[in-house]
């Protein structure tokens, strides 16, 4: 099974470019914002929890997360693999991640890492809020979510490096030259 984590800072293309992934190679997107918005806009308890960590900028706590992923990953392991879009976030569930997909016979395959300047990044976002009127992508919670970033997400890069699965992704340019960067990455896995 092919399971790939994209990863970067908020606005980085991690979703355009999963869309580009999941259709060359038939993965299953599993993207934790859109289970999140979908508990949100269903107005679960689970819902109401995560929204209250979203619109301050915070992430939902891990055990919320992994338990959705781990119920997805169970219901569909008969598929190519998955793109982990957004997760992990933290430390504790790229730990959290390999050990659930460990007790599966899995593993992650790689770890793309998208990178790109923060002010371009605050730009695709604003645009982004202008576009979709999510309320999140106004400038105090964009700064907030890359603060958070740095500070909680940014060590998972060490952490795949030592396992030699991360791969920086120079994300600027257009979408086909960056998906260009990132197909010759995962065609060397899966030969």
């Amino acid at each position: 099974m092919l399971n790939i984590v994209i990863f970067g800072a908020p606005g980085s293309g991690k979703g355009t470019q999963s869309e580009k992934l999941i259709e060359k190679y038939g993965l299953k997107h599993v993207s934790t914002g859109d289970l999140l918005r979908a508990e949100i806009k269903n107005n679960t308890g689970l819902g109401q929890m995560a929204e209250s960590y979203i619109t301050r900028g915070q992430l939902v706590p891990d055990e919320v997360v992994i338990g959705i992923l781990e119920e997805l990953v169970q219901g569909n392991n008969h598929l190519k693999g998955f793109i982990f879009d957004g997760f992990p976030r933290t430390l504790a569930q790229g730990e959290a991640l390999d050990a659930m997909l460990a007790k599966h016979g899995e593993k992650v395959s790689v770890v793309l890492s998208l990178e790109v300047a923060d002010e371009e990044l605050i730009g695709r976002l604003l645009k982004r809020g202008e576009i979709s009127g999510r309320s999140d992508d106004n400038r105090e919670t964009i700064e907030s979510r890359l603060q958070v970033y740095y500070s909680q997400t940014a060590p998972l890069k060490d952490f795949y490096k030592e396992q030699g699965k991360l791969a920086t992704i120079h994300g600027h340019g257009s979408i086909d030259d960056i998906f260009e960067s990132m197909e010759t990455i995962v065609d060397r896995i899966v030969r």
